[in-house]
């Protein structure tokens, strides 16, 4: 296993949740969110420029049906695995990024 997977492993591993107000269109709601999601909101916040009521004001808005808190995780993860795609690597100047040819 791979330490980044291995630690990856060890943080769900001592995952509870942890409850936060945030203020959704003038409205105060709490989130119940894992510690790390926590810290994987905070990180995309300060990347973005933003405050965590913006972007969750910003993720209930175009949300479906699914739970506030539901969108918020599948928000988090999705952001995350645009910055895993090869373009987003070579973005952030991670390592050696190989060309790959797609065939239709």
């Amino acid at each position: 296993m791979s330490r980044g997977v291995q630690a990856a492993a060890e943080k769900a591993a001592e995952s509870t949740l942890l409850s936060r107000n945030v203020t959704v269109n003038g409205r105060r709601t709490s989130l119940r969110l894992e510690r790390l999601m926590w810290e994987a909101l905070g990180e995309i916040v300060r990347r973005e420029d933003t405050s965590a009521n913006e972007l969750v004001t910003r993720i209930s808005d175009r949300r479906a049906a699914s739970s506030l808190t539901a969108a918020v995780r599948v928000f988090i993860i999705s952001y995350f695995r645009a910055a895993a795609t090869d373009k987003g690597h070579a973005d952030a100047g991670h390592g050696e990024v190989r060309q790959r040819r797609i065939s239709a």
